[in-house]
């Protein structure tokens, strides 16, 4: 928001250091009226977003009510417009009172006449160290993360044991006060706007790949919108990509394949999306499915679509797991069957229809689905770290 509106270049209320941003108002309400979500984001980079007791937290929460969404003040920046909730992307400072701040948000929402979001922007290093214990604390209705300007960003999202969406699936099925919470891939919009940048074909079809095997998957994040635009509407490029649903074949050899046209890993799967209108893909599983695939091992952290073998059989990751062992109670691994009945196994070769796009190929140990086509919109363009977002689901 600053970019747009501050307490530098508008005027301000009297007495304060509050901006007036009143000319906003009705560009705020003409997008809600089309359906759009618009919520402000506290903190940032740079932001000094620090509370000392959980009482601060209740008390800024108060502000920000009052202050842009149902309540009532003489000083609200945005005039009659109300918006519709409130980011946390805390990236400094400590976790004290985020709890009780969301808490006292969801209470003062509680019988409102519409919905009122809480979302966080958490680094993608789990857990996230500022907002991490706020987010199993208390339900929030999706998390940003932000797979940017760290070892996990979408960059290195064929290596396995740095992309770690899986992770924070896991967490949002099994930790998160909310397990209907939504998980957003966030990404730079541009090679200026943050460390690990991907063109859009390549983030569109990882947004395709995620949403295949993760049902936690809400959507797209880029920072920013100002970035989106002037980076020929990159927002539309991937947005694009992910409601047309192109082609997404996976495969989950045990130990090799190879597909027509010839691209061979072990032991991962493979995700092809063809730019030709017809192509037939072969797959076939080969004999001694467990040779090359090491054995369990309790110190060793896997993430999702590890294999490994154990007690004669193998066994596929659900998730992120360590120390869980392969049939336990944990549920973390899935019996791929005996060590001697694989090496019999035979794959039917499948024809997979093309899409028209970029060819893409992204080797990532996962587990295999199909293919959906249920067309999902998710994009969503944030502002610099310090304005509101926009997305629609």
């Amino acid at each position: 928001m600053a970019n747009i509106c501050n307490n530098v270049d508008d005027a301000v209320f009297p007495g304060t250091t509050l901006p007036n941003c009143q000319f906003l108002a009705s560009q705020i309400q003409a997008c809600q009226a089309s359906g759009k979500i618009i919520t402000i984001s506290l903190g940032g980079a740079s932001g000094a977003a620090t509370l000392s007791s959980d009482a601060q937290g209740t008390a800024l929460a108060n502000t920000i009510w009052n202050t842009f969404l149902g309540g009532s003040s003489s000083t609200r920046p945005f005039g009659s417009a109300v918006l519709d909730g409130v980011d946390l992307d805390i990236e400094g400072g400590g976790p004290t009172g985020f709890a009780a701040f969301v808490n006292q948000i969801r209470a003062l929402s509680a019988g409102a006449s519409k919905k009122y979001f809480v979302t966080a922007a958490p680094q993608c290093p789990f857990p996230d160290a500022f907002i991490g214990s706020a987010l199993n604390a208390v339900g929030f209705d999706a998390v940003y993360v932000q797979f940017y300007n760290n070892f996990c960003s979408v960059a290195n999202f064929a290596n396995p044991q740095d992309w770690d969406f899986s992770v924070w699936d896991n967490w949002a099925k099994t930790v998160s006060p909310n397990r209907n919470i939504k998980v957003f891939i966030g990404a730079p919009a541009a090679p200026g706007a943050g460390a690990g940048f991907v063109d859009a074909a390549t983030l569109g079809q990882i947004a395709l790949s995620t949403r295949a095997q993760f049902s936690s998957f809400g959507g797209i994040m880029l920072w920013d919108a100002s970035q989106a635009f002037a980076n020929g509407r990159y927002d539309r490029q991937v947005k694009n990509i992910i409601t047309s649903g192109g082609a997404v074949a996976t495969t989950t050899p045990t130990t090799s394949h190879t597909t027509s046209p010839a691209h061979t890993t072990s032991p991962a799967s493979t995700t092809k999306t063809l730019t030709t209108s017809a192509v037939t893909t072969t797959t076939k599983v080969s004999t001694g499915s467990c040779a090359g695939v090491a054995a369990w091992d309790t110190l060793i952290a896997y993430v999702g679509g590890s294999q490994v073998t154990f007690n004669g059989h193998l066994w596929q990751a659900n998730w992120w797991s360590e120390a869980d062992v392969p049939g336990g109670a944990s549920g973390d691994w899935t019996d791929l069957g005996s060590c001697t009945s694989l090496a019999d196994a035979t794959a039917k070769a499948a024809t997979i229809p093309a899409a028209a796009a970029t060819l893409t190929d992204v080797a990532h140990e996962t587990p295999a689905v199909s293919a959906e086509t249920k067309t999902v919109e998710a994009t969503e363009t944030r502002k610099a770290k310090r304005t509101s977002r926009v997305f629609r689901v």
